[in-house]
């Protein structure tokens, strides 16, 4: 166990100690300063540029920002809608996969579009090869779009008074060349040499040690599950995703997919220091998500560790913990440990299955995609984080009775509202949807067209743990993360189109929000900062952002939370 333990430490501290030469590198990119990286990529984006005809030094200010960002996935989301649902006739299908049906490609297409990856189809059998690499391109443009987002808040936050925000194609183009891409070659050829398969050949046939005959799924995997991790997407080659031997074999793999994981959304942090020359500010922020997530991931592991109480009860020596739906080549503490990271980050790929973790754990799970503001997706994690600055900075100032300031600039009654709506939007869209599957599965509706049977149907487990898995499956829809807890039988027109809405509302107006936000901030007059100004570089800031997160998440969740897992926990005591 202090193995396990060393091991969680160690990847931890390897990935922040790395997270800050590569925040670093990131803040140049989006400074277009020179980087040792030019004479590889500058050619290969002046290329794209000329063929595209788009202008990347031409400056935008937030509303064309956000014409350019919807319109590019408007176009990338009905080429992956076609492709999947006619994949079965198309070409680079080896094993026959059937096409999608319509409900299915949409809530695939979408989930993909947005950095969600929620799969409710197995990957060996639901996509052809074709789909799985246009899945792949989605998975870098999406990871980009929430970096290139980012980016332009970044430039807001640091100009005093602008309209001109830098151009989201440069931005774009930057975040998938010179960021995920590198990132993603080194996470992909360390797959490669440790037996992840990257071929377009179909099923192999094998005979196992025990005599029976059977055919293993294999493909271009390596490249999928390196981008999946490096853009905190998730989709899983394979349907059991990360615990799969072929997508995570070894030890060591399992620590090179964590670290892929985590690494950008730490770097992103460490490059708003550099970015704004506030590298003191950067650390208040990086330290108030990592007292977050150490609350979370510390219960998690000791409830894995300490096994199940229902079978302790029953005389039955736990003396490795909670095995149940985990990896033996793993182990309950780094399993737990990456079920926190996962959600927390919004990445969504599996190690074990969620279904089987400890109440406690569940809960927690539940609740980082729930606050949805520690560390975060590629970009996006720090538009959520921002919205709640913005909440701070308001609260603080009327605490003190002064016109509230961020950055030098007035927190107006225009930018409140707009942080206010996105902070409600997310339990809205939790709960609203979590709500009306309740309600369906508690009068067993009748569900005609939406679900083949009654609503009960779509249930394997009943009572507190049932409703979990409906309150998981819409709270990793709206924190655009894609794990599930997979008792859910969630392939059906109800489930695919429900969830679809929600990650689509999910994924752009929290982008929206703070885009807004920071294009009407820096419009404003920039005031010198004085002796009455509020430090946003404090630990007492930092303090209060937590307490507005806490809040938030407590008044929203805390009912939702105390009917599932909360309640089960106590039924098990």
């Amino acid at each position: 166990m202090n193995t396990e333990l060393f091991g969680i430490i160690s990847i931890f501290i390897v990935t922040v100690v790395l997270a800050i030469p590569i925040g670093k590198y990131i803040a140049k990119v989006y400074l277009n300063n020179k980087t040792f990286l030019d004479p590889i990529f500058n050619p290969i984006e002046k290329f794209i540029f000329k063929i595209s005809g788009i202008n990347s030094t031409e400056e935008m200010n937030w509303k064309q920002h956000l014409k350019a960002l919807l319109s590019v996935n408007m176009v990338w989301f009905f080429i992956c809608f076609f492709i999947l649902l006619f994949q079965g006739s198309l070409f680079l299908n080896p094993d026959n996969n059937p096409s999608m049906s319509p409900d299915l490609a949409f809530n695939t297409a979408i989930s993909f579009l947005v950095n969600c990856n929620l799969q409710h189809y197995s990957g060996e059998t639901g996509v052809s090869y074709l789909s799985q690499m246009f899945l792949m391109f989605l998975q870098f443009v999406s990871a980009g779009v929430g970096m290139a987002a980012a980016a332009m808040v970044f430039t807001a936050m640091k100009e005093r008074t602008t309209d001109k925000l830098g151009n989201f194609y440069n931005y774009f183009i930057k975040s998938c060349t010179r960021i995920l891409l590198p990132l993603s070659a080194i996470v992909a050829v360390a797959l490669l040499f440790s037996g992840t398969p990257m071929t377009f050949e179909g099923k192999d046939a094998i005979t196992t040690l025990q005599g029976d005959h059977v055919q293993v799924s294999r493909g271009p995997a390596a490249a999928f599950i390196a981008i999946k991790h490096i853009g905190t997407n998730g989709g899983g080659f394979f349907g059991v995703n990360s615990a799969h031997p072929l997508e995570n074999p070894t030890y060591f793999t399992n620590a090179v997919e964590l670290w892929a994981q985590l690494i950008i959304p730490f770097a992103m942090i460490f490059a708003l220091g550099f970015y704004l020359k506030k590298t003191k500010f950067a650390y208040v922020v990086f330290g108030v998500m990592t007292v977050g997530f150490l609350l979370l991931v510390v219960p998690t592991v000791i409830s894995e560790i300490n096994g199940n109480p229902a079978i302790e009860k029953m005389g039955i020596a736990q003396t490795t913990g909670s095995m149940e739906g985990k990896e033996v080549r793993f182990g309950p503490a780094i399993s737990g440990f990456w079920s926190i990271a996962t959600t927390v980050i919004s990445t969504g790929s599996v190690n074990s299955m969620h279904d089987s973790s400890m109440p406690v754990s569940g809960t927690m799970e539940l609740l980082a995609m729930m606050v949805n503001a520690f560390y975060g997706g590629c970009g996006v994690g720090f538009l959520n984080f921002y919205i709640f600055i913005i909440l701070a900075v308001f609260i603080s100032g009327l605490m003190v009775g002064r016109t509230p300031e961020f950055l030098g600039k007035k927190i107006e009654a225009r930018e409140v509202k707009i942080a206010a709506f996105i902070a409600i939007l997310h339990p809205l869209l939790i709960l609203s949807g979590t709500a009306l599957a309740s309600y369906f599965a508690a009068n067993d509706t009748a569900m005609g067209y939406w679900f083949s049977g009654n609503a009960t149907g779509w249930l394997n487990n009943p009572g507190h743990h049932g409703f979990s898995e409906m309150l998981y499956e819409f709270t990793s829809s709206a924190a655009n993360n894609g794990s599930g807890f997979e008792g859910l039988g969630d392939n059906n027109p109800f489930w695919n189109i429900t969830t679809g809405i929600v990650l689509l509302l999910s994924r752009f107006i929290p982008i929206i929000g703070p885009l807004a936000i920071a294009g009407l901030l820096a419009n404003k007059k920039y005031i010198p900062e004085s002796a009455g100004t509020l430090k946003t570089d404090t630990t007492i800031f930092g303090i209060m952002v937590f307490a507005v997160i806490a809040i938030i998440a407590a008044l929203s969740f805390f009912p939702a939370l105390a009917l599932g897992p909360l309640a089960e926990y106590f039924t098990l005591k």
